[in-house]
């Protein structure tokens, strides 16, 4: 029996838009949980300035993080942001934007990636991502493990990195990206009041660090892309679209080197 599309199933929807220009390049994420970009202004292949917005933090304390990022990044070279640590420190999210935006800062068309995670059945999920639309990468897990492809068989999101860093370069970052996409994904899964304690995470982000755990809440809305007609990153009234992201499409044409 066919399966329906991941289209038609209940699920977890995300997606990366990473827009370059002349001196400049914004990536942008939004899914259920989060609305967020990053925006570089770089000169002779320097970051000289890191931009960081968040429309829509998970966390009373994420806005903090937008700091760290500035001072992680701010006046390194682009190429050096792929080895650049500290991401624990940082929001991962907003840590992951900076280095895809670097990564592409010298593209010359827009580049998107898009997530589609379905709610598990019976213990089984399919992830899949598009880039510009076009599937590449489809994985399925069964009880949480890989079961599709082969070559992924018995890894699960939380330990795949060796299998990611065993892959050719140019397959590393969209394989990343659905990583990153499948762990968040599992948010859905688990009762928000189960999730809305930062004490109880492990310290692998800005909010979940000891010293802010403790006064950290749950604020943000919640949004399910797949009920309805919005998408990620929609700007169009239909979709939406908070007026921070608004704002920043109206001013994309004075992001300039300065």
């Amino acid at each position: 029996m066919t399966e329906p599309a991941i289209d038609d199933r209940p699920g977890y929807r995300r997606r990366f838009r990473i827009t370059p220009g002349q001196g400049w390049v914004t990536a942008e994420l939004e899914d259920d949980f989060h609305g967020m970009a990053v925006t570089l202004r770089h000169q002779d292949g320097v970051a000289t300035r890191v931009e960081p917005e968040e429309d829509r933090p998970p966390w009373t304390t994420c806005p903090g993080a937008m700091a760290q990022v500035v001072a992680t990044f701010e006046g390194l070279p682009l190429a050096d942001f792929a080895e650049r640590g500290g991401k624990t420190q940082n929001c991962t999210h907003l840590f992951d934007l900076a280095q895809l935006a670097a990564a592409h800062a010298s593209d010359a068309e827009p580049l998107v990636y898009d997530v589609l995670a379905e709610d598990p059945v019976e213990g089984r999920r399919r992830i899949e991502l598009r880039r510009n639309g076009v599937p590449v990468l489809l994985w399925v897990e069964e009880n949480g493990r890989f079961v599709e492809p082969p070559d992924l068989s018995g890894y699960s999101v939380h330990n795949m990195r060796p299998y990611i860093d065993g892959l050719p370069p140019e397959a590393r970052e969209p394989a990343r990206v659905l990583r990153w996409g499948g762990l968040v994904a599992l948010g859905r899964t688990i009762p928000l009041e189960m999730q809305s304690d930062a004490t109880r995470m492990p310290p692998n982000c800005y909010t979940f660090q000891p010293a802010r755990a403790a006064e950290a809440r749950r604020i943000g809305e919640i949004r399910d892309f797949s009920a309805g007609t919005a998408e990620p990153l929609d700007r169009s009234e239909a979709g939406g679209a908070g007026p921070a992201r608004c704002a920043r499409l109206a001013k994309r044409g004075a992001h300039r080197p300065v």
